[in-house]
């Protein structure tokens, strides 16, 4: 038997219920069946069997004189009488010697005998036994001897006590003068028993069936309620909220689909509320990425503001003196033109003054420059333009309004930036806010007399890989503590003093080299120094990629 194939097999819930409660029934009814028509059947062949003993008593008692004196017609009157009896097959009687006296019916050679079992002992008779005659009839043979009383005279006491005393001049015995045999034919009660087993059989089947059509009806009426509940519960699940379970009953499952209704009517305000809520939701999702943009781009600028502070100084100091050059030359200048008629200048002097404006020009441009340099980076913007970039070019321009601070603090830049530097697309403005931030921070870090140093190197192209620009950062300072590394691109996460660090500057870094498309790494020795590496992807050119792409395929 393929026992996995039969636990896969699956019944509903009305099978559960009348599969096993008809199986009961069918065994109790069989069992009941079963012992009823064996019950029957005994009753029948014990029936049988007494009043067979009965007639064989009967013929034994009456049959004693015509035995004992060999009377064959008073004999064949006794038997004729068995001829009313149609379960009597045949009656012989015979005298002690086995010759036959009378007899009535036809006995027919024995084929074999049976296993009838005698429902009650009798020592003086032969056990009832089934015999099948040469016809094919089954009978019940039943033997009883015929005796009589035989009476001894004692010649000894008789002229003692045969005044006093019959008994003791008389011995009485019993003695077997003969014997009946009957022979009944079981037919009859084969007849009975066969139709008391189709009765007994018809009954049962009748009560199983209308058992199981009862528990069928009553199974019907429980599960139809419930069959309607799966129904409607696999709408549900499929999304179909605008069926309701029609049960209208006074018990607990009327009372299920009062709640089932209710939950399907929470659930369909359910779904309407968040059909609702869909429809505004991307309003909301952009309403929320705008304003996550503008806290972003003021947390940019205010870290922007913040270095920008911090460099004022140093940026006055640095325009302080070609301004200071600038304001000396045309004082100079304005004071000799002043002094001199102009037809009275010379060569010389002209050329003197054509010198005095050289420098102011180169003093003021170098004004211009740190003034633009220092305006780009502070330039806030809500839209980043990404555009071709020169990192060496934009590391410069961060020195120029930086290196004054550098000097103050007693700290020298050291830089090796590689000449060949492929161009990157990005902003100059967030990456110069980037070098400014870890450039303070390594300055922060260093004692007085440090050197710091900024490299710039490139990766070559690999297959599907543009290259990268690397920028690094180095500083021989305090550096950073192992448990801290893992922290430092948190939000307002410091280390510095109170008042020398917002906790901003390396996130906002963080989220602006994401932001190209790069990384920014670093690692430290507490109490050695810490380096920085900021990783820049190089787009490739379009059309550079399509040429390429020729040459490989040609």
């Amino acid at each position: 038997m393929n026992w996995r194939r039969l636990s896969e097999f699956q019944m509903n819930l009305r099978e559960k219920f009348v599969i096993p409660i008809a199986g009961l029934v069918v065994i109790s009814m069989t069992v009941l069946s079963t012992y009823l028509i064996q019950k029957q059947t005994d009753g029948f062949n014990s029936e049988l069997e007494v009043s067979g003993k009965t007639m064989m008593t009967m013929i034994a008692i009456n049959a004693e004189s015509g035995v004992l004196f060999e009377s064959r017609y008073e004999l064949a009157d006794l038997l004729a009488v068995l001829k009313r009896f149609e379960s009597v097959q045949y009656a012989i009687i015979t005298n002690k010697d086995g010759d036959i006296l009378a007899t009535v019916g036809i006995k027919h050679p024995t084929v074999s005998n049976g296993t009838w079992q005698s429902t009650k002992a009798d020592t003086t008779e032969m056990p009832p036994t089934l015999w099948v005659d040469s016809t094919g009839k089954e009978l019940l043979v039943l033997m009883s001897p015929i005796s009589t009383d035989k009476h001894t005279l004692n010649r000894e006491n008789l002229g003692v006590t045969g005044g006093l005393d019959q008994g003791l001049s008389y011995k009485k015995e019993r003695e077997v003068i003969g014997h009946v045999e009957l022979g009944l034919s079981v037919a009859h009660v084969r007849a009975l028993t066969n139709e008391a087993t189709i009765t007994v059989i018809l009954l049962t089947l009748l009560v199983v069936l209308l058992t199981i059509a009862t528990i069928t009806y009553i199974v019907n009426a429980i599960t139809k309620p419930v069959t309607e509940l799966v129904a409607v519960t696999d709408q549900v699940s499929r999304g179909d909220l605008g069926r309701r379970v029609e049960i209208v009953q006074k018990d607990e499952i009327g009372h299920l689909a009062v709640t089932f209704n209710k939950m399907i009517e929470s659930l369909q305000q359910s779904r309407a509320e968040i059909e609702q809520y869909n429809k505004t939701l991307e309003e909301k999702i952009i309403e929320r990425t705008g304003q996550l943009e503008d806290a972003q781009t003021q947390l940019i600028q205010s870290e922007k503001m913040s270095a920008i502070g911090q460099l004022a100084a140093g940026v006055a100091h640095e325009l302080n003196n070609p301004l200071g050059g600038i304001l000396g030359y045309a004082q100079f200048t304005l004071e000799k033109l002043q002094k001199q008629a102009p037809e009275k200048i010379t060569g010389r002097e002209i050329e003197s003054y054509v010198r005095y404006v050289s420098d102011i020009e180169v003093q003021a441009r170098r004004c211009k420059t740190i003034v633009q340099n220092l305006l780009r980076f502070s330039r806030s913007s809500r839209t980043v333009d990404f555009e071709d970039t020169d990192a060496n070019k934009a590391i410069e321009e961060t020195i120029s309004f930086i290196e004054h601070q550098l000097h103050i603090n007693q700290m020298e830049l050291a830089v090796d930036f590689s000449p060949n530097l492929p161009i990157i697309n990005g902003n100059a403005g967030q990456l110069q806010q980037v070098f400014t931030n870890l450039i303070i921070n390594a300055m922060h870090a260093s004692k007085p007399g440090s050197v710091i140093r900024v490299i710039s190197r490139s990766s070559p192209a690999l297959g599907e890989f543009g290259g990268a620009v690397e920028i690094c950062i180095i500083d021989n300072g305090s550096g950073i503590a192992k448990e801290n590394l893992k922290r430092i691109f948190e939000p307002f996460f410091t280390t510095k003093e109170i008042g020398k660090g917002t906790g901003l500057g390396l996130s906002v870094s963080y989220g602006i080299i994401k932001d190209h498309g790069g990384e920014i790494t670093v690692s430290s020795i507490l109490g050695q120094g810490t380096t920085f590496t900021i990783v820049l992807p190089v787009q490739k050119n379009a059309q550079k990629a399509d040429i390429e792409t020729e040459k490989i395929v040609g």
